[in-house]
């Protein structure tokens, strides 16, 4: 079933006051709360809180791990099947980032007692075949009733022990490649705001659409010291993350960068959402901006909803991933953001 059948009676966007990640609580502000909770260790974790990665990782045997997650979010779009859609994509992709494959989801749901049941049987039935295009199944859930339509999965998926993908490994002369275009927060604002063309509208729903799963098949075939994906904390948030953890400097390039179209116009208006000011906020001091215009700096802290991968390869191998890129058929578009330094005293650098 797909909404284009019938007329939504309401506008999901209109809903809520942020739309998708970029609805998150602050990076800073969630990083103060987690500080204060009881540290936790096992010896069959192999990931867990302490490098602010995608998912947790459990180790059951020598050959298998079990990777975990949960993710949602509000309305990105008024289209309940595609919003269900996007919003189990995005679920899916931290499974992705670990190097994992998803085997099954629960879902989580908020919903306004005031929508017709309809709407949310549309926004479920977008997740449940995102789920089956992924390759898992779709086991249950839990719903509550909310002023605030929400909606996302809790996923789990397997990976073997010693191909665990973490944000901690970067190193120094890695080039990071980037799997989606940036802006998907600046162009739904410019959505909401009644501005973005019907194209522009339609690329960004292309990238927060498409799974990640053909490119992290593509990169199995290459040395992947470092992954993550690129969401609520915006480009430079997730690689802030990815330097802390890996004891690096990380240096990204604007002029390499793929942004969504529209996207630089509209940041130069000011459409800029609130999830912005945010990530600058968590980052700080540990950011040197160098001469780069303020609205590339904006596009770079643009919260991401269903972003791209962000992956730390040797240099030697980026010319080979980028042609079995070309050749993989993924529709979005892939670009070098950057680079990995040995660590300084500015943890982030834009040039």
């Amino acid at each position: 079933m797909n909404s284009s059948d019938t007329q939504a009676p309401v506008r999901l966007t209109k809903l809520t006051k942020a739309s998708g990640c970029a609805a998150k609580i602050g990076p800073k502000t969630l990083s103060e709360v987690l500080s204060a909770l009881p540290k936790f260790s096992a010896p069959e974790l192999l990931v867990g809180l302490d490098t602010s990665d995608d998912a947790a990782v459990w180790k059951i045997s020598d050959e298998l791990a079990v990777v975990e997650t949960l993710d949602f979010f509000t309305p990105v779009v008024d289209d309940p099947y595609l919003f269900g859609k996007i919003a189990a994509t995005n679920a899916l992709s931290d499974v992705y980032a670990m190097g994992g494959e998803p085997k099954f989801a629960l879902n989580i749901v908020g919903f306004p007692s005031t929508i017709p049941p309809k709407v949310l049987q549309e926004i479920m039935t977008g997740g449940a075949d995102r789920v089956k295009e992924a390759g898992a199944v779709l086991v249950g859930g839990h719903s509550i009733t909310n002023d605030d339509p929400i909606y996302g999965l809790a996923v789990t998926g397997f990976v073997h022990p010693d191909k665990v993908r973490t944000n901690a490994g970067a190193k120094p002369g890695d080039v990071l490649l980037l799997t989606k275009q940036l802006g998907v927060g600046i162009i739904n604002t410019a959505v909401k705001a009644e501005m973005a063309t019907a194209a522009e509208k339609e690329e960004a729903i292309l990238v927060m659409s498409s799974l990640n799963a053909p490119a992290k098949n593509v990169m199995d075939c290459f040395t992947v010291h470092a992954c993550t994906d690129v969401t609520g904390f915006g480009l430079i948030g997730h690689s802030f993350e990815m330097a802390k953890g890996s004891g690096v400097t990380i240096e990204l390039d604007v002029s390499g960068t793929a942004f969504l179209s529209g996207a630089k116009d509209y940041a130069g208006m000011g459409l800029i959402p609130g999830g912005a000011y945010r990530n600058r906020e968590f980052v700080g001091d540990n950011l040197d901006p160098g001469s780069v215009e303020e609205v590339y700096l904006d596009l770079l802290f643009d919260p991401q909803t269903s972003g791209g991968l962000l992956f730390s390869i040797p240099e030697k191998e980026c010319d080979a991933a980028l042609s079995a890129f070309e050749h993989s058929g993924i529709k979005t578009a892939v670009s070098v953001v950057g680079k990995v330094l040995p660590e300084e005293e500015k943890l982030i650098r834009v040039v």
